[in-house]
């Protein structure tokens, strides 16, 4: 099963930021748009994982 998310994705002077719509707490910034991308995976992959070890108990 996959699912799909939803970035949003700004430029804040020389940083881009950004914030998964879906999630709330999943969000991030990077020097460049690839790097700020790579860091809202990481980001998302880690607030995913830790829902499902809370719901295993």
């Amino acid at each position: 099963m996959s699912a799909a998310y939803t970035a949003v994705i700004r430029k804040d002077g020389d940083w881009w930021i950004g914030w998964v719509q879906e999630v709330s707490g999943v969000n991030s910034q990077g020097a460049t748009c690839e790097e700020l991308l790579d860091n809202l995976r990481e980001a998302l992959g880690e607030a995913i994982e830790m829902n499902r070890e809370d719901a295993a108990g």
